[in-house]
């Protein structure tokens, strides 16, 4: 094709090229793009000037402004904690009690824990604290380690089965899965577990099963769930006798627990949180409403 030709239509040069008898003009970048640009390079410019932003290896340019923005979040960080340290200082003088029974205070203690919750928690056990299979419904009232705020609160700094030297230990034996019992004996302490909290749906259960399983029960669960089902916070066993399942509450999933075991875990949180937040969160869980079960 020849160079510098012109199109019939439009009148300008075309630049040569030449696709499937289509050619190219040579046209010209629009003003209103070189005028962005110019616009673009000239902001970027005094940003440069007015603003940090060329490093220079062991240091970078401070700006005309002397913007820091680190400084800036350290300022902010400070006030925010000099702002909060007004009730916070109370928090850390109190005991639970004397914080509970201040509305007031706790009305703050539920604000700041519920973002603890929500940022440290809510993963396992939901931002609505409900928990899921595996993990406890923390409005059930249904506590393993007891429901004191104390409690609660030792609970979060040291865990269950972690890493922490002062750890809570608990674990559910696989009678099934170890050939402590066989399946016939699962399967009758499973009907008297679920006559226990009375949640048994669907058929009736079998009472020979029932009676049965009362017997197995007390020769292999007593030492940890005592002789009524009641749990034990000493030892971190469940009350059976309530609605709160953590594994479920139906004939398979207790078989399933019962069989092979259980062994739940919580991480200590004693390195990240700082006692008062510990102290806040222990609050704001004791807090929760919910229906016991």
């Amino acid at each position: 094709m020849e160079l510098g030709k012109r199109d019939p239509v439009t009148g300008r040069t075309t630049t040569g090229h030449e696709w499937n008898g289509i050619e190219e003009l040579d046209s010209p970048v629009p003003r209103v793009v070189l005028f962005f640009l110019a616009v673009t390079i000239l902001f970027s410019i005094g940003y440069w000037v007015l603003m940090p932003a060329w490093p220079l290896g062991w240091t970078y340019t401070k700006g005309v402004l002397g913007i820091d923005q680190r400084e800036i979040v350290t300022r902010e960080v400070a006030d925010a904690a000099t702002a909060r340290a007004g009730w916070t200082d109370r928090v850390a003088t109190l005991d639970y009690a004397a914080i509970e029974a201040d509305p007031a205070l706790m009305q703050s203690v539920r604000e700041t824990g519920r973002t603890l919750f929500v940022d440290n928690c809510a993963a396992c056990h939901g931002v609505d604290a409900k928990g899921g299979p595996g993990f406890p419904d923390l409005k059930a009232k249904s506590w393993l380690w007891g429901g004191t705020p104390e409690a609660i609160a030792e609970t979060i700094r040291v865990g269950i089965n972690s890493t922490h030297g002062d750890t809570r230990v608990s674990q559910m034996m696989a009678f099934g899965k170890e050939g402590i019992l066989d399946r016939e004996q699962v399967t009758n302490v499973v009907a008297y577990v679920r006559s226990l909290s009375g949640t048994a749906t669907g058929a009736p259960l079998d009472a020979d099963r029932v009676k049965a399983g009362q017997e197995v029960f007390a020769a292999n669960c007593v030492a940890c769930h005592g002789e009524a089902g009641k749990g034990n916070a000493e030892l971190g066993a469940p009350d059976l006798t309530d609605q709160a399942w953590i594994y479920g509450g139906d004939a398979q999933s207790i078989y399933s627990t019962v069989y092979g075991g259980r062994q739940g875990h919580m991480p200590h949180w004693g390195e990240r949180l700082s006692p008062i937040d510990t102290k806040i969160l222990a609050l704001y869980v004791h807090s929760l409403e919910g229906e016991a079960k």
